[in-house]
Order: structure tokens, then sequence, then C-alpha cells
């Protein structure tokens, strides 16, 4: 994520006149709270004294993540799980806290590590707030997993505008 500096990817604040300024304006718009702790947490942990302590453990974990996953393709196109614990909160609701931010995307994060591609659905609305769920395929499976998304959403007949208003409805 350290590589999004706002001068090759990203936002790019265009009215600072000097380069630190312009890095300092671009990384205070462009990034959220949540995405600048995470930021300087892998910058730490790549930090001289703790690559070998948590980089390369961190590599090690990976790569038996990929493995798993390479098995479990062996055997199924696609995989389907939640793609959080929980439906989605409230807008500002849980900033204030890492470890529930965290944990919002820990049903990603495997996958994330895998490189694998990945598309998430709603799949319904519990107390008028999305419930999405994760399609999982492969490296280099990306028409299928669309495909297999469209089919879902198809199967499921959802309707992302009428999910919302009904949920709207029902919690007015």
């Amino acid at each position: 994520m350290a590589r999004f500096d706002g001068v090759r990817y990203g936002h790019r604040n265009l009215d600072a006149e000097e380069l630190h300024a312009m890095y300092y304006a671009t990384r205070g718009e462009g990034f959220g709270a949540e995405v600048k702790r995470r930021i300087m947490l892998g910058t730490y942990a790549l930090s001289t004294g703790y690559y070998d302590a948590y980089y390369k453990k961190a590599q090690q974990v990976r790569r038996l993540i990929t493995n798993d996953f390479s098995k479990l393709f062996e055997t199924y196109d696609l995989l389907i799980s939640p793609t959080s614990p929980t439906t989605a909160f409230k807008l500002g609701e849980k900033t204030s806290d890492p470890l529930q931010m965290y944990m919002s995307d820990i049903a990603s994060i495997p996958a994330n590590l895998a490189g694998l591609p990945g598309i998430s659905l709603p799949c319904g609305v519990a107390d008028g707030l999305p419930i999405g769920l994760q399609m999982l395929g492969e490296p280099l499976s990306d028409g299928t997993l669309l495909r297999a998304a469209h089919g879902l959403e198809s199967l499921l007949n959802l309707e992302i505008d009428s999910l919302f208003l009904k949920a709207k409805i029902k919690s007015s």
C-alpha cells in the first residue's frame, strides 16, 4: 500500500508548490485513518530489525495459504463465502476501533494474500444494512468468476436498488 504515494498512483493534490508539501497534502487527503494506520504498520514491519521477525515469517504463511488455495482449486472452480463476518456497519460507526476495522476484512485477507481474483455481491439485508458474499477463483480466472457472479446475481434475482429501498422502508 505504501506505493500509492499520490505521485504515480492514486489521488494527487495539485495545489502544493513544493514536492514535500504535495506528498503531505496528498497523503492527508487521499487516505483515511484506517489506510494510514495499515501503511504505518506495514512500514514498521519492514523496517530494519523487524524484517526477519515479521516479513519473512509473513511470506512463509502467505506461501502456505497460497498452497492451500491451490489444492482447493484442484477440485473446485470457485469458492463462495461471506465477505465479512458481519453485515456492513453504519458509516463512521467503527472507525475509532482498529480491531473492529481489521476484523471486518478478515474474510477477504486470505484471498488477498494468495493473489486470487474475487468479487463481492450483496445477497441480502439485515436491519437495513447489506450482507455480502464473496466469490473467489484461481489466479487468472477473472472471466469465469465474473460469469459466475452474474449467474448467481440472476439466480438470486437481486436488484440492488430494490434491496436497499425495501430495507429503508422496513426500517422507517
